[in-house]
């Protein structure tokens, strides 16, 4: 297990690439790191008109995979809810949304990731209506 300071380091690190990538995509970065009571959003987007949540999840190994599914049920509940929270905040519960997961994966001695983006992951759980 990596120690609290370089996990911090590496998420921030990846956080920034995630950031890069989806401009280079065509969308605006609104808000990184969006805290609240219930937790926090890596990265908001917009793409057009709809509003992107994006989770950030990186690996030093090549196992995208098992990374993209540590977005589990519980998490896509506790996502749901910080966006949920976001919109009625921001008062866009009228805008189309989506959560997308950006996997990117940094093998060693690798300058820049390879990054895997599942467009429109999930789709909201629990209460509450977010339509893309």
């Amino acid at each position: 297990m990596l120690p609290a300071w370089l996990r911090r380091l590496f998420g921030s690190r990846s956080e920034n690439a995630a950031a890069r990538y989806l401009r280079q995509q065509g969308l605006r970065i609104l808000t990184r790191n969006y805290t609240c009571p219930l937790g926090e959003l890596d990265l908001v987007a917009l793409d057009d008109e709809c509003i992107v949540f994006v989770e950030v999840r990186s690996t030093s190994s090549t196992d995208v995979e098992k990374t993209a599914l540590s977005v589990d049920a519980a998490k896509q509940k506790r996502l749901t809810q910080l966006a949920l929270h976001y919109l009625s905040r921001h008062k866009l519960l009228n805008q189309p949304a989506r959560f997308d997961v950006l996997v990117l994966s940094w093998p060693k001695k690798q300058k820049s990731p390879r990054i895997i983006h599942y467009r429109q992951a999930f789709e909201a759980v629990g209460r509450g209506q977010i339509y893309s």
